[in-house]
């Protein structure tokens, strides 16, 4: 979800460098007329709150760095495809022993689950490699690019949608781990995406399904979302965001060119929006920014919406069973806390994790935190696998992500 503050705060370049004619121009047009005109007052608003943070990018940009071998990037594996239901091909990456194989040969025990990463909006599968690096021991993994995001195929708007992407979910299991016990981690929109399954394909729950992992994650609502700015600020936006969704859909020129790529306030908006206080590496709030700014516009407007008006949490229910952690930063601007708690009363057993300090990316930020969340969620389904927890590059580079103070 930190897309979706990003789409909006990609705006504010009108206000921040004097660009009135792009506001203009998008206040001007049907679909935000349509919501009522509150462009121009948001954006100056949220630019005028973002520029006066803007003396904090340099001493952010100071911090030290991890070594580059260390800073995130993607992942590795052997590449496919795989074919969607609607016939949009799906980049997947597979690590580790081949599943079917391994186990007819007995090199992978039959009740070694495989892990299976679903990323979150205008991310992409390389938002997990701080996850394999740490958790290659567990067994083999399985990360894919959302449908439009990453090395995946474009999408039609009209499935956009929760339900299909559950769906992707759902083939890319068949195609890549059609045996055996399997661990199902996702973030933001990935763990709405697992929530999709759950209600589309409740039985692959009963018995392939062994552990689950949602971090900041939200089941609804999420149209209600303040991002972090004053209630004022955030009704002009709410006013907005369906005539910007179809702006983004329909013209993504006019809004390709208010992006901040590269920029100071690019950073410091994914700074504020994606990470809470931890004294983040400046390459890891770089790969963050990379990842939204290579997440073409259309797709923001496209996926907006079913973000917005999705409703899962019924769907929670077939987790019951489960063992499942609920994984949030206090400091989540995008799926703030009482969402995780939501989630936790309709699944009493669930072990809900609040890392002090933290934001909405956990996986970047907090990395070792969620690795070893992980790790005992998996010991918690098997008792009998081995619990050490390596901390790996995080040991060498002396930054483990697990910091409670920026």
């Amino acid at each position: 979800m930190a897309g979706a503050a990003a789409g909006v705060g990609g705006l504010v370049r009108g206000a921040a460098t004097g660009a009135a004619d792009l506001v203009g121009a998008a206040a001007g047009s049907k679909a935000v007329r349509r919501t009522g005109g509150g462009l121009g007052l948001a954006g100056a608003v949220i630019a005028a709150g973002l520029i006066a943070e803007r003396h904090a990018v340099k001493r952010a940009r100071a911090l030290p760095d991890v070594p580059v071998e260390q800073r995130p990037g993607p992942v590795t594996g052997r590449a496919t495809t795989v074919i969607a239901t609607d016939g949009v091909p799906l980049h997947v990456i597979v690590s580790g022993p081949d599943d079917v194989n391994a186990r007819r040969a007995g090199r992978l025990a039959p009740d070694s689950p495989t892990l299976v990463f679903a990323h979150g909006f205008c991310n992409t599968s390389a938002s997990w490699c701080f996850q394999q690096r740490a958790l290659v021991d567990l067994g083999p993994m399985v990360f894919y690019d959302q449908r439009a995001h990453g090395h995946s195929g474009p999408s039609e708007v009209s499935r956009c949608t929760i339900d299909q992407i559950a769906d992707d979910l759902y083939a890319v299991l068949e195609a890549t781990v059609p045996t055996g016990p399997v661990v199902l981690v996702g973030h933001s929109m990935g763990g709405m995406t697992i929530l999709g399954l759950a209600e589309r394909h409740p039985e692959f729950f009963d018995d392939r399904v062994v552990a689950v992992a949602l971090l900041s994650t939200s089941a609804s609502d999420l149209a209600r979302v303040t991002f972090g700015f004053p209630a004022g600020v955030t009704a002009a936006v709410r006013r907005v965001l369906p005539g910007l969704a179809v702006g983004m859909r329909h013209t993504p020129s006019l809004f390709e060119r208010a992006r901040l790529r590269g920029t100071d306030l690019a950073y410091s908006i994914t700074r504020r929006v994606g990470f809470g206080t931890t004294d983040v590496p400046p390459s890891v709030v770089e790969f963050l920014e990379d990842e939204i700014a290579g997440t073409p516009i259309s797709v923001i407007g496209s996926f907006l919406p079913t973000l917005l008006s999705h409703d899962k949490l019924a769907a929670a229910a077939v987790l019951r069973h489960v063992p499942t952690l609920l994984m949030v930063g206090d400091h989540d601007l995008m799926t703030p806390l009482p969402h995780s708690r939501t989630l936790a009363d309709a699944l009493p057993e669930a072990e809900l994790a609040v890392e002090e300090g933290a934001g909405h990316a956990l996986p970047l930020e907090r990395p070792d935190a969620v690795n070893e969340k992980i790790r005992a969620l998996i010991a918690r389904a098997h008792p009998a696998r081995p619990s050490r927890l390596p901390r790996l590059w995080q040991r060498a580079a002396g930054w483990s992500g697990s910091q409670r103070e920026g």
